[in-house]
C-alpha cells in the first residue's frame, strides 16, 4: 500500500516531534563540562557547631549538600566523651558510618545503656525512616550521616530537644 499525502505528513510531524524532544532532554542535561566530583581531604574539613537539633557540645562539618535543602547531604558529626543522643526519630532514612572512635547506638524510645555495643571505625547502620533511636558515646567519636535532605529530629520526649530550651 502506498503512503498516502495525510500519512506521509503525520510521520513528519511524528519526527520532527520526536527530534525536538530529544533536543529538549539534550539541553536541560549538564554537559560533560559543567559536570564534577566533590573531594574533600581529610585536612580541609572544617567544623563547626553541630545544627541545634543536637545537644550542646558537638561538632559539624558538612561535606556535601545541606541536611536543610532538598537533596542529599554529607554530614560529619564530632561528639565529645560522654555524648549523649537522647531517644528521637527522622521522617527519612539516615545512614550512619563510624569514622573514628566508637559509636553506640540502639533503637527504642528510651536509653537503655545496658543494651548498648559500642560500634568500631568502618561500622556502618541503617536507620529506617520513624524508628526512634539513640546514641552514647564514651571516647571522642566521628560518625558520617548520609541522607537526603530536608532531614528533621523529633525527639521522643520534647523535653529532650534542645531547640526548646
Amino acid at each position: 500500500m502506498k503512503p498516502t499525502r495525510g500519512s506521509r505528513l503525520i510521520i513528519r510531524l511524528v519526527a520532527l516531534s520526536l527530534g525536538i524532544a530529544a533536543l529538549c532532554i539534550a539541553l536541560t542535561q549538564p554537559q560533560a563540562s559543567e559536570l564534577h566530583h566533590t573531594v574533600v581531604s581529610a585536612d580541609s574539613i572544617k567544623w563547626g557547631p553541630a545544627p541545634p537539633s543536637l545537644p550542646p557540645g558537638a561538632q559539624a562539618a558538612i561535606l556535601l549538600g545541606s541536611p536543610a535543602k532538598e537533596g542529599p547531604f554529607v554530614l560529619r558529626l564530632k561528639f565529645p566523651a560522654g555524648f549523649i543522643v537522647p531517644p528521637h526519630r527522622h521522617s527519612k532514612d539516615e545512614y550512619v558510618t563510624v569514622i573514628a572512635g566508637a559509636f553506640a547506638i540502639a533503637s527504642g524510645e528510651k536509653v537503655d545503656r545496658q543494651s548498648l555495643k559500642p560500634l568500631p571505625p568502618a561500622s556502618f547502620v541503617h536507620l529506617p525512616a520513624g524508628m526512634p533511636h539513640y546514641a552514647v558515646v564514651e571516647v571522642e567519636t566521628i560518625v558520617q550521616i548520609n541522607g537526603v535532605g530536608p532531614f528533621d529530629v523529633t525527639y521522643v520526649d520534647p523535653k529532650d530537644d534542645p531547640r526548646k530550651r
